[in-house]
């Protein structure tokens, strides 16, 4: 068999290769190609070697769906993972592979209700996804029989070896039947976890997919040279320039992830950020509104991300470039995904360059520098893009609750003048080309003289944009100042003004800062925490 066939040349049914078209799988990914043909075939154990993001669920979840059948009156397969997040993941992707097929999949995991999970195997459970400790209670209370499965799957089997359920895993084998097939999936292959599978399986095939693989075929890598100040900006730029932009932005701090997250909402963004500090429901309902797309943007660290494997990610985004190649290889190795092309974004400042080289020489994959996007550029694709999103509604019909006011104001008013003052209302300052500092320069000038500048003070302190040009000329004792845009955030703010006017408010407010009141900076400059924030 060739790479990367279609999924087709394995014989699969209808219903399946439907739910695949649907989701967008059109090609086969390395560890898919070696799996699914030796799943279906059944004669043989699969001892596989592949990370997280390779396609393993759906490796071996394709062939045992299309093996299972409904009401036998026992569990035919269970799936072994080392945390209820895992599980939860591994479920939802294999109810999403079932399609019209009717057969029953539980999630069975510690933080759930007992009684809850017993109300769903009483009902007839066809496939089982469990962490080990939770299984072996529904064991232990006699609510589950293992004696009969015919597919057992360890996944993540290093990890289990690593938080210490390796006896538990023992256990549970202990309980199922000889003559299952069984596939044991690990990132690394240490001695314990090869004796377990010497003991456990029968005569096995042994696969082994790197990520580098996958890196080189789907995902396209580019970096940007700027300085630390830049990073924000160009940030929201990549974003507003990408349509349908759905990524993680790593960082290595926790602080960095809050931080960068709060600002990304407070521009309009549907962000939030995943690290450390969180509870597991707090994580949890996170990463759910994540994958439903409630959010687009999940800002994490490494730790925190581990473990999360989304397959629509188009932008996996370095804002900080991590301490080891491993870890660079992990994260962009989050995008392009099930076949599907992504971009691996890094931003690198001076101090990165050398370190950054060794990373890339370790992915051993082709990364291109790139610009970042012009003002002009922005405002050209938001344009273009709200103009066919405005076409699709039109085509939709979705209008029609608002067609009455409408009517209202045409009434009142010239259509031109009222279509001009709804872009007005909606876009206010930021399809403007001033709107955007220039980032080539490493400054916050722009071609024509303009300058952003960064308030320390917002609508938490009760500041409004009607009041931003008394407050300023109030405070620099400035009048007559000429402020083109002003956009007010919870706790801090930005304006655009002429050069001439932002040199003086800059050395006016010099001072501000020692005296504990508001103060003002060329907005590139600004790298202010918000709870650092003082009104």
């Amino acid at each position: 068999m060739t790479k990367f066939e279609s999924f087709k040349a394995f014989n699969l049914s209808q219903n399946m290769l439907d739910v695949l078209e649907k989701k967008g799988f059109f090609k086969p990914t390395p560890i898919q190609v070696h799996v699914i043909p030796l799943l279906m075939k059944g004669d043989r154990d699969i001892i596989g070697q592949a990370q997280t993001g390779t396609g393993k669920t759906a490796a071996f979840g394709i062939p045992i769906i299309e093996k299972l059948t409904r009401n036998t009156g026992s569990i035919q397969a269970l799936v072994l993972t080392p945390t209820r997040e895992l599980a939860l993941q591994v479920s939802e992707e294999l109810e999403s592979l079932k399609g019209d097929k009717n057969i029953m999949i539980a999630p069975l995991y510690g933080g759930q209700s007992i009684k809850q999970q017993l109300k769903t195997l009483t009902s007839g459970t066809d496939l089982v996804v469990g962490t080990p400790g939770r299984i072996i209670d529904h064991l232990e209370k006699g609510n589950i029989k293992l004696d009969s499965i015919s597919y057992l799957v360890l996944d993540e089997a290093d990890e289990m070896l690593n938080m210490g359920f390796i006896e538990d895993v023992k256990k549970i084998f202990r309980s199922t039947n000889e003559n299952k097939q069984m596939l044991l999936f690990s990132a690394t292959m240490p001695t314990p976890i090869l004796k377990l599978a010497k003991k456990h399986m029968r005569n096995h095939d042994y696969v082994s997919v790197s990520q580098e693989d996958l890196i080189a075929e789907f995902t396209d890598q580019v970096y940007f040279e700027l300085t630390e100040e830049q990073k924000f900006e160009a940030l929201c730029r990549l974003i507003d320039i990408n349509d349908g932009f759905y990524g993680l932005v790593f960082c290595n701090t926790k602080s960095d992830t809050t931080e960068i997250a709060q600002r990304l909402g407070e521009r309009g963004y549907g962000a939030d950020a995943l690290n450390g500090d969180l509870t597991q429901d707090q994580r949890e309902g996170i990463l759910k509104k994540f994958r439903s797309k409630g959010l687009n943007i999940l800002v994490a660290t490494d730790v925190a991300a581990r473990g999360i494997d989304v397959v629509e990610l188009t932008h996996v985004i370095n804002y900080s470039l991590p301490q080891d190649a491993e870890s660079y290889i992990h994260r962009i190795g989050r995008t392009g995904r099930a076949g599907k092309q992504g971009t691996a974004i890094t931003f690198i400042t001076p101090a990165d360059s050398r370190r950054f080289e060794s990373f890339v020489r370790a992915a051993n994959a082709e990364v291109r520098p790139e610009k970042i996007p012009s003002a002009k550029e922005v405002v050209s694709t938001r344009t273009k893009n709200f103009k066919r999103d405005l076409g699709q509604l039109i085509k939709s019909g979705e209008y029609q609750d608002f067609l009455k006011m409408a009517n209202e104001l045409l009434d009142r008013q010239d259509p031109d003048v009222v279509v001009a003052s709804l872009l007005k209302y909606y876009f206010q300052d930021t399809l403007e080309e001033d709107h955007y500092p220039e980032l080539d320069a490493g400054s916050s000038k722009t071609d024509k003289g303009k300058v952003r500048l960064f308030v320390a003070i917002g609508d938490y302190e009760g500041m409004t944009p009607e009041k931003m040009p008394d407050f300023l000329s109030r405070e620099s004792g400035i009048n007559d100042l000429e402020l083109e845009t002003i956009e007010v955030f919870s706790k801090f703010s930005f304006v655009t003004v002429p050069q001439n006017q932002a040199d003086l408010l800059l050395k006016r407010f010099a001072d501000m800062r020692k005296r504990n009141r508001p103060f003002v900076e060329l907005a590139m400059n600004s790298n202010v925490r918000e709870n650092k924030v003082k009104g």
